[in-house]
C-alpha cells in the first residue's frame, strides 16, 4: 500500500478507537452531574453511591480517551502536512481555542471532584461536576466545528495556494458544524444511557442492589428516550443539509444513481456501483425521499451520475453504514421507551428477558456512532475540505510507506493494550458494583442489614 492508503488507515483506527471513549465521556458526565445535583437536593445517600459508583466508570473512561485523542492531533503534522500547511490557518483556530479553553476547563474541574470529596462543600463539588460535564461537552463542539468547516467550508478565501479565514463567526454559525455537533452529542447521550442500563440490567438479573439498579436503570431510560427522540430529530435536519452542500455524499448514502423528481425511498436496495445502479430496488415508498432529503415531496434528489466517477464517494459502504445506523437509531428508540414503561411500572426484576437484551444492547449504540463517522468521512471523499482541497494532496511528501506502517503498527499494540485496560477496568467495577454503606435497621423485632439504602 502506498503512503496515502496507509495515511488514511492509521487515521482512521486511531480515530475510531478514540470515537469509542468520546461519546460515553459526552453522557456519563451529564448523568453523573444530575445524580449527584439530586444527593444534594435530598440528602438520599442512594444518589451519593450512585455518583461515586458511575462517576468511577466516567474516571476511567475519561482517562483512556485523553490519551488517546493527544496522538491523533501529531498526525496533522506528520501524515497530513500537506493538509495542515493548506488550512492552518482555519482549521488551527479551533483546535487551539479547544485545547486552551474547554480542556484546560475540564481537567482543571475534573481534578476538584476527584479531589475534593469532603474538602469543599458538597454545592461546590456538585458544581464542579457540571463544569465538567460542560467543558467536555464544550470540547466536543469546537472539534465539530473544525470538523463541519471540513465538509462544508465557509469563511475563507484562497490566497498564496493556501485557505485563509476572512470570518471566523461564518465558522461558528455553520449550519453544518452545528447540526453534525448537536447530533453527534446526542448519539453520546444514547450511548451513556444504554451503558448505564446494560450494567444496571446485569446487576438486576443477578437481584444484587436492586433498589440502587432499578433507579439507576430508571434514570437512564428516561435519559436514553429523549436523547433517542433527539437523534432523530438531529439526524434528520442533518441529512436534509446533506442533501443540500453535499449532494454526492446524499446520493451515495440512498444509492440514487439519477438524478428524480418526487423520488421514492425503496426499502430494499442492493447497490451496483460497477454498473452505476442498483442490482435490487424493490418496496418503494413513493416520494418519500424527497420528502426525507428536502421536506418536500416533489423536490429533485440529485443522482451520482450527475458527478465525475472520481468525485464521488465510494457508495457501498456509505450507504450501508448509513442505513445501518438508522435501522439502530429506531431500535433505540423503541428499546428506550419500552425501558421506560417498565421502569416506572417497577416490573424490571421480573423481566429477565428484557434485562438481558438491555445487557446484550450496549454494544449498539457504539457501533450506530461508528457507522456515523464512516458516512461523515468515507462519504466526503475524495475531498479532505469538500470540493475544494483533495485526500490525495493532503498526505506528507517525506514520509515512505515504511514509516507509516512502522508507526501504524506501535499505535495498533498500544491502542490494543489500552483496549484491553480499559475492558478489564470497566468490567471489573461494573461487576464488583457500589460500596457498601449498610445501616442497621430494626425489622420484625430483629436487627438486619439493609443493603439497599
Amino acid at each position: 500500500m502506498d503512503v496515502l492508503t496507509l495515511s488514511r488507515l492509521q487515521f482512521a483506527v486511531t480515530s475510531m478507537f478514540h470515537f469509542i471513549f468520546v461519546p460515553l465521556t459526552l453522557g456519563l458526565s451529564v448523568l453523573v452531574a444530575f445524580m449527584e445535583t439530586r444527593y444534594v437536593r435530598t440528602g438520599d445517600p442512594q444518589y451519593l453511591r450512585m455518583t461515586k459508583f458511575w462517576g468511577k466508570l466516567f474516571l476511567i473512561n475519561f482517562a483512556l480517551g485523553i490519551v488517546t485523542g493527544i496522538t491523533m492531533e501529531f498526525q496533522f503534522g506528520m501524515n497530513w502536512a500537506e493538509y495542515s500547511k493548506y488550512v492552518g490557518d482555519i482549521f488551527g483556530a479551533p483546535l487551539a481555542i479547544e485545547a486552551t479553553v474547554a480542556f484546560f476547563l475540564e481537567s482543571t474541574f475534573i481534578g476538584l471532584w476527584v479531589f475534593g470529596w469532603d474538602r469543599v462543600s458538597k454545592k461546590i463539588h456538585a458544581l464542579s461536576i457540571w463544569l465538567v460535564a460542560f467543558a467536555t461537552n464544550l470540547s466536543a463542539l469546537w472539534i465539530l466545528l473544525a470538523n463541519g468547516w471540513m465538509q462544508h467550508p465557509v469563511g475563507y478565501v484562497l490566497r498564496n495556494g493556501r485557505a485563509e479565514m476572512v470570518d471566523f463567526v461564518a465558522l461558528l454559525t455553520n449550519p453544518y458544524g452545528i447540526i453534525k455537533f448537536f447530533h453527534t452529542l446526542f448519539s453520546g447521550y444514547v450511548i451513556a444511557a444504554f451503558f448505564v442500563m446494560g450494567i444496571a440490567a446485569w446487576h438486576l438479573l443477578k437481584k444484587n442492589e436492586t433498589a440502587f439498579f432499578g433507579r439507576s436503570f430508571r434514570i437512564a431510560a428516561i435519559f436514553g428516550f429523549v436523547s433517542s427522540l433527539l437523534v432523530f430529530a438531529a439526524g434528520d435536519f442533518h441529512a436534509i443539509e446533506i442533501a443540500r452542500v453535499q449532494p454526492a455524499k446524499f446520493a451515495a448514502m440512498e444509492s440514487v444513481w439519477e438524478t428524480q423528481r418526487a423520488a421514492p425511498y425503496n426499502l430494499l436496495l442492493i447497490p451496483d456501483e460497477k454498473n452505476e445502479r442498483n442490482a435490487v430496488a424493490a418496496a418503494g415508498i413513493p416520494r418519500m425521499l424527497s420528502l426525507l432529503a428536502h421536506h418536500d415531496s416533489k423536490a429533485v434528489v440529485t443522482g451520482l451520475k450527475e458527478f465525475a466517477k472520481n468525485d464521488r464517494p465510494p457508495v457501498l459502504p456509505t450507504f450501508l453504514s448509513f442505513r445501518g445506523m438508522a435501522a439502530l437509531g429506531m431500535l433505540f428508540i423503541l428499546l428506550s421507551f419500552t425501558a421506560v414503561v417498565k421502569a416506572l411500572k417497577n416490573s424490571l426484576t421480573s423481566q429477565p428477558l428484557f434485562l438481558r437484551i438491555m445487557l446484550y444492547a450496549i454494544p449498539l449504540p457504539y457501533i450506530a456512532g461508528q457507522m456515523g463517522w464512516i458516512v461523515a468521512e468515507v462519504g466526503r471523499q475524495p475531498w479532505l475540505v469538500y470540493g475544494v482541497f483533495r485526500t490525495a494532496d493532503g498526505v506528507s511528501r517525506s514520509i515512505s510507506p515504511l514509516d507509516v506502517w512502522i508507526s501504524l503498527t506501535g499505535f495498533t499494540l498500544v491502542y490494543g493494550m489500552l483496549a484491553a485496560i480499559d475492558l478489564y477496568l470497566l468490567v471489573t467495577s461494573a461487576r464488583k458494583g457500589p460500596e457498601q454503606h449498610p445501616a442497621v435497621i430494626i425489622n420484625s423485632g430483629r436487627l438486619t442489614q439493609d443493603r439497599e439504602v
